[in-house]
């Protein structure tokens, strides 16, 4: 027996819900999901701690592909209005202005992201507010149990519980570290407001290896300039806590070529940081449950990559395997096995990780096979500076010497 109110979901102690799908983690994998099913007619139940998503420095920006898969799904009108969106983007290499972008890429506070796609969850689809402390899987039904006593029955399991290790555990599937510490992001607010920045958003690329800098990004999110920075260091790496003490004198000594364009670098926040270590999953098939997101496993930010990884195990959970599961009794291994195997998932999940490690060698390594890279990239790009140059140079000279 199950009592509504609102859109959260309280369960009597007298009884269990029944339910087609239980989800725990109701982040951006689990509520799209939870969305979509509930469209489709599945009766589903969604589990997190809580009602509303805390601040969180996660993703803060993606690209149009990106946006495409909201769109697939038929999210876009949600997510929509929770995004700022820009699409002239100034690049800038070897210290010196590369390239003017014109793309379209949309920028969020990621637990308002998260807030507003619960807030749009269906009305059948009500939020379970709670923790869950025990779980059973089986070849047949899946039994949660939540703090307060109640009990939830499914006949599939999704854990989408991200970073969580707590449900995990508690199914006995291990995460393994592909990369220990592998990078780091880093986030802050800028004085400047977007209207008297000299960019509508730039990135700026890290000069030297010895940095250990692939990049920073500055974008509007509302009516303030916002500043990603992507690093393979360690939290307690004595730079990374120079950085935090004083993230002003360190980006002016970083990259003085756009200091002066972005307010100086005057940092309005503290730095929030997030250390990245890229892992993978061991003894998920099993009866009864999936992991999808960042619960099967986590790749790099800075390839940019992230979140169009988890709207796939999204789109191909909802739209071919768990309609396929449903459609026939049981919930045995051999049906997850489906979903694991799908070449649209492992294409996805093998991109993911190849471009993580890459992006870190490119960067930062020092053998003669990646200093060599270094060097081609590098000189194309200063030869494609110059021909700007030289371009610009000459349609300056054009009107005079006709």
């Amino acid at each position: 027996m199950t009592s509504g109110k609102g859109n959260e979901m309280t369960i009597a102690k007298a009884g269990a819900a029944e339910v087609d799908v239980a989800i725990v983690g109701a982040g951006m994998a689990g509520t799209s999901l939870a969305t979509l099913l509930g469209k489709a007619g599945r009766k589903v139940a969604l589990i997190d701690p809580h009602r509303v998503h805390h601040d969180e420095f996660r993703a803060e920006k993606i690209g149009a592909d990106q946006m495409q898969l909201f769109e697939k799904l038929g999210l876009d009108k949600t997510v929509m209005p929770l995004v700022t969106p820009f699409s002239d983007l100034y690049v800038f290499r070897l210290g010196q202005f590369f390239a003017r972008e014109k793309k379209w890429e949309y920028a969020f506070s990621y637990g308002s992201l998260i807030n507003g796609l619960r807030d749009a969850l269906p009305p059948q689809v009500p939020l379970t507010v709670g923790k869950v402390t025990e779980v059973s899987t089986g070849p047949d039904r899946q039994r949660l149990v939540l703090v307060d006593g109640s009990v939830i029955n499914a006949r599939l399991l999704v854990v989408a519980t991200g970073y969580s290790e707590a449900v995990r555990r508690a199914i006995g599937v291990e995460r393994i570290e592909e990369s220990k510490a592998h990078s780091l992001s880093m986030g802050f607010d800028l004085a400047i407001s977007p209207r008297d920045c000299t960019y509508q958003a730039l990135t700026c690329y890290g000069r030297r290896a010895e940095d250990r800098v692939a990049y920073l990004t500055i974008f509007p999110i509302g009516n303030k300039m916002r500043a990603n920075m992507f690093v393979y260091r360690t939290v307690a790496e004595q730079w990374t806590r120079d950085f935090r003490a004083d993230p002003q004198k360190m980006l002016r000594e970083l990259m003085p070529e756009i200091s002066a364009q972005c307010g100086n670098f005057e940092v309005a926040s503290p730095v929030e940081v997030r250390q990245v270590n890229l892992t993978t999953t061991q003894g998920h098939r099993r009866d009864g449950v999936v992991f999808i997101g960042d619960a099967f496993c986590t790749t790099c930010p800075t390839p940019g990559v992230g979140i169009g990884r988890v709207m796939i195990d999204v789109d191909q959970l909802h739209s071919v395997h768990i309609p396929r599961w449903l459609e026939t009794p049981g919930m045995a291994v051999d049906k997850i096995d489906a979903f694991y195997d799908d070449p649209v998932k492992v294409t996805s999940d093998e991109k993911g990780m190849r471009v993580s490690f890459y992006a870190k060698r490119i960067t930062t390594e020092t053998g003669l096979e990646w200093r060599v890279r270094r060097l081609r990239n590098n000189t194309a790009r200063q030869l494609m500076i110059i021909g700007r140059k030289v371009r610009h140079l000459g349609s300056r000279r054009q009107p005079g010497m006709a």
